[in-house]
């Protein structure tokens, strides 16, 4: 044990801590296992067990502390930009047919011909009014 450098023991550890890092995607041991690393830097600069130990613990806690909380807001944040069905919900389009809950009808959206019916059964939209649509389903905009 005495015959393989201090350095060496935590590599071997921050590999150890990158493995359920991989398997469970907790952040934290990665962090645990950077704060190996620079453990590792000070043992092979030369600095005793005390000081590699102080090390290994600051650099993880400061981490934790710091980093963690960016990660959990930044996966938390919807993604700013939206594409595909989620892009169109919002829009407005131009009537191009009559659109009603029964039939249906066409209208304009974003440049493209889409089939759209109306979100209330009892209402109507004419040809030239503009309207909101409020979902997607399948190939039809459903509207208001």
């Amino acid at each position: 044990m005495n015959d393989i450098d201090a350095w060496v023991w935590w590599l071997i550890g921050a590999a150890a801590l990158g493995i359920p890092l991989v398997v469970t995607a907790m952040p934290e041991f990665g962090m645990l296992a950077v704060g190996a690393v620079a453990a590792a830097v000070m043992a092979g600069l030369g600095f005793d067990v005390v000081v590699q130990v102080l090390v290994f613990a600051v650099v993880s806690v400061a981490l934790i502390a710091v980093v963690r909380p960016i990660a959990t807001r930044h996966r938390s944040q919807r993604p700013r930009l939206a594409t595909g069905i989620e892009a169109l919900k919002g829009k407005q389009a131009l009537v191009l047919e009559r659109v009603d809950g029964g039939d249906g009808g066409r209208i304009k959206l974003n440049g493209e011909v889409w089939s759209a019916r109306s979100l209330d059964t009892d209402r109507a939209y004419e040809a030239g009014q503009e309207v909101d649509v409020v979902d997607i389903e399948g190939a039809t905009a459903i509207v208001m």
